[in-house]
């Protein structure tokens, strides 16, 4: 892959969030066509493309993620971090998604912002605010479904095609106004900001919720904890934050429908996640009045406050379902549970602990064990006249064939699209990341339409180079020196895995190898330069240096100020100014900080 001299990338601040949202992305249809007749296709289809380039650079994910970091702060607790990393790991890890094929490995980080909120930028960069993680009191079923919500945006690139819509109902909006002078421009304005809230990022919400719910229940955590997330998302942001013109008040019965905002009532929210968890469990499984657990409409129990400072009853109570569902959707008989009734009136069965733990001790304050072994026995009784499982089993099989159409379609993405993906990975290498670069290579060995298998070969050597692994490094590359021998990047790349593994002699062979190949790339002088300065040999390195600026002037930034001075001293002066200046800015603005901090203080 062709190495960049400059990395460096400025990143639009957009992002599709579950609470506060900014824009994110798919195909043109009929937001392209309307676009198209209102005369406005170009802004659409140009906003669209660049949102989706952005999306697909691993320069612009790592710039999403340090400007994040540097405007919010890293999260300071590390029981927090540890907790979102191990979510986003098992989500990423185990959930069940196709990425597209120009789509990015998901990222994440916890910052220290104290918002209720988490968004997910262009880039598949997840940011995650502490504020979230303690609004939901750190539970992980709630936090995963709404990280998981966070990961849809990404996977269905709704930002990109987000903003791209808002574009063309701005631009289309104004081409009215000035052609038929029917409204003023404060008007218009709110009515474009009105139909994007409606019809743009409305509809990308639900979907995100539901795709959230996929992700999560397939990672194996709890099916009610998106309903249970809504529940304290309602009461968090209704009484701790008062946040009332965004977020419904979830005790009234009688809400609007989705007003002037561009996120769905919590209510109606929490409902499509409670149905979603019900359909989970082949229908069996239902929360009454926010409260109360049934098995086909049977109360089993009445859910109580436990530890909160307010009542969390919605909350336990979903989870508690979600347990059940859980056990309806993973057996397949009564037997399959494996209950066995205990002597304070509750049970123990099979599944996992931890998603069963609120399940266990209501059936235990509340004695009715032997009433869930009926019912269950019940339910599937009921299943051969009703179909549920089988209309379940077809549901889930519909949905695994979709996502093996997906992934057929990413493996026989066009040689431009994995030549895209080769890069990207090789960008993960340079920044040490190769588990992502390593994960991008499997798509590229996977395609059918990889037309340069030789350098895929010295990409993922590099890769393995950077992990540590110098057996597989050393096999892949000498694998696509082999088969690509006139290719010098296949000798360049190489020469970067022999140098990352300690070789500076087996390097500097590949390095001079590669100039025989092509005498005008300037990589092999790069790296023999790099070398050299590395050995101490300033005169061999000045050398090759010397050689990368003839056949790349723009490579001057990679040239040490040493030997700069003597290869182009109005270059090399250049910099020296510039470094000045960049000095006396950092000083100053470390001056104006210490004078308001002392202000402050005094």
């Amino acid at each position: 892959m062709r190495k960049k001299f400059s990395a460096a990338l400025a990143v639009a601040v957009l992002a599709a969030g579950m609470f506060v949202p900014m824009p994110r992305a798919q195909a043109i249809d009929a937001w392209a066509i309307a676009a198209q007749a209102l005369g406005v296709f170009g802004a659409y289809k140009s906003s669209l493309a660049a949102v989706l380039a952005m999306g697909n650079d691993v320069h612009a994910q790592v710039e999403s993620r340090r400007q994040d970091l540097a405007e919010q702060g890293r999260a300071k607790s590390e029981s927090d971090i540890h907790l979102v990393d191990g979510i986003m790991e098992r989500l990423v890890e185990h959930g069940d998604y196709v990425l597209r094929a120009n789509s990015l490995p998901f990222t994440w980080a916890l910052t220290d912002s104290p918002v209720f909120n988490a968004a997910c930028y262009p880039t598949d960069y997840v940011t995650i605010n502490r504020g979230l993680v303690h609004g939901l009191n750190g539970n992980v079923d709630e936090l995963a479904a709404v990280l998981g919500h966070e990961m849809t945006h990404g996977l269905r690139q709704h930002s990109a095609h987000n903003y791209a819509k808002a574009a063309a109902q701005y631009y289309g909006m104004a081409f009215l106004n000035m052609n038929t002078g029917l409204m003023d421009w404060g008007k218009m304005n709110a009515l474009v900001n009105y139909s994007i809230a409606k019809n743009v990022t409305l509809p990308t919400e639900y979907e995100a919720d539901e795709g959230g719910f996929r992700i999560m229940t397939s990672a194996g955590f709890n099916p009610g904890g998106g309903a249970a997330a809504m529940a304290r998302m309602g009461y968090y942001l209704t009484y701790e934050t008062q946040e009332l013109q965004e977020y419904q008040d979830p005790t009234q019965k009688d809400l609007p429908q989705d007003d002037f905002s561009d996120h769905p009532a919590t209510e109606k929210r929490e409902n499509r996640l409670a149905q979603y968890m019900t359909d989970y469990s082949a229908g069996h499984v239902t929360v009454k009045d926010r409260k109360t657990v049934c098995i086909d409409g049977t109360p089993l129990f009445t859910v109580t406050w436990t530890d909160e400072n307010y009542d969390n009853s919605p909350e336990n109570a979903y989870l508690a379902a979600g347990a059940l569902a859980r056990a309806f959707h993973d057996f397949d008989s009564a037997e399959d549970w494996g209950i066995v009734l205990t002597r304070d009136g509750g049970v123990a069965m099979r599944g996992d602990a931890r998603v069963n733990e609120l399940l266990y001790y209501f059936l235990k304050t509340s004695h009715t064990g032997g009433q869930l072994r009926d019912l269950v026995q019940a339910a599937y009784a009921g299943e051969a006249a009703s179909g549920a499982r089988e209309k379940l089993r077809v549901e889930e099989q519909a949905r695994a064939d979709a996502h093996a159409k997906e992934r057929a379609a990413v493996e026989a993405a066009d040689a431009k699209a994995i030549e895209k993906m080769r890069e990207n990975s090789d960008a993960y290498s340079d920044y040490g990341d190769t588990a992502r670069a390593l994960a991008l290579m499997e798509r590229v060995f996977a395609s059918p339409n990889d037309k340069d298998r030789a350098l895929s070969y010295v990409i993922r050597a590099r890769a393995y180079a950077a992990r540590g692994d110098a057996a597989a490094a050393l096999r892949d590359a000498d694998r696509g020196v082999a088969e690509g021998e006139k290719n010098v990047l296949t000798w360049v790349n190489r020469a970067d895995v022999r140098r990352t593994l300690g070789d500076r002699e087996g390097a500097l062979s590949d390095c001079m190898k590669a100039m025989e190949v092509d005498a005008k790339s300037p990589y092999a002088y790069l790296i023999a330069g790099e070398l050299y300065d590395e050995m101490e040999d300033t005169v061999q390195a000045q050398t090759y240096f010397k050689k990368l600026y003839e056949v790349e002037p723009r490579a001057v930034a990679r040239i040490p100020d040493t030997y700069l001075k003597d290869i182009d001293k109005k270059a090399y002066d250049k910099r020296m100014k510039e470094q000045k200046q960049a000095r006396e800015e950092r000083e100053k603005a470390l001056r104006e900080k210490n004078k308001k901090e002392s202000k402050i203080k005094s």
